[in-house]
């Protein structure tokens, strides 16, 4: 499980960073809310604690632009010295599945995040998605406009890594790793699997998703930046 901590207490955020690690689990971190917004838009995160008092961007606003802008469904574990009412009803109206107060127990904080976890897997369907291509990670089912499209393997593999760095760029040496770790074949493999891909997600329909920056690697999104 990954986890994106967003809190700008060094102290707090260092305690919170050892114990997830103890946890088991894999924890990124950012200390201002701008940061901490580029960060959960350009990676994968199962679950995001936010402060809401945050240089920059508070919490609330981080949230909601989350929410309405990014569109994304991440489960939202606020943090805050505040515990009036009105406090706790801002933060879940803005998009939070729950609420913490400091200070707070560490044990507390990770009990609150399995229960939010719980419940999101339960209650969300596990989905990449960018644009309107969508990739159930459930059924392994692939659409693009709402039609099915049928990729292989290997070709599936490929588009989850483009999908979860979306927008980012991949460098082809990442993808290669993980496709293939140390056995890598020659160096046309990766653009031949990539040709492929593009003929089922791109070619059909009108917008291309699938870029090529040369010499660097590839990357998934609405709109090149080349």
């Amino acid at each position: 499980m990954r986890i994106l901590v967003i809190e700008d207490n060094r102290d707090i955020l260092a305690n919170v960073l050892d114990y997830l690690q103890l946890k088991a689990y894999s924890v990124d971190c950012a200390q201002d809310g701008l940061g901490g917004l580029h960060l959960a838009t350009t990676n994968h995160y199962d679950l995001i604690v936010l402060d809401i008092m945050l240089p920059g961007m508070d919490g609330y606003q981080v949230c909601k632009r989350l929410r309405e802008d990014a569109r994304s469904e991440v489960p939202i574990l606020m943090l805050t010295a505040r515990d009036a009412l009105e406090d706790r009803l801002e933060g879940l109206k803005s998009g939070a599945d729950d609420y913490l107060v400091k200070p707070f127990a560490l044990s507390e904080l990770v009990a609150r995040i399995e229960a939010i976890l719980r419940r999101s897997r339960g209650s969300r369907k596990r989905q990449l998605k960018v644009a309107d291509l969508v990739y159930d990670l459930d059924t392994l089912d692939i659409t693009r406009a709402g039609q099915p499209l049928k990729i292989n393997p290997l070709a599936l593999k490929l588009l989850e890594i483009l999908m979860r760095k979306s927008p980012s760029v991949v460098r082809r040496e990442a993808l290669e790793e993980a496709l293939w770790g140390d056995d890598t074949p020659d160096s046309d493999s990766l653009r031949s699997h990539i040709h492929q891909l593009r003929q089922i997600i791109d070619k059909p329909f009108p917008a291309p998703l699938l870029h090529t920056l040369h010499g660097i690697g590839y990357r998934l999104a609405e709109k090149s930046n080349d």
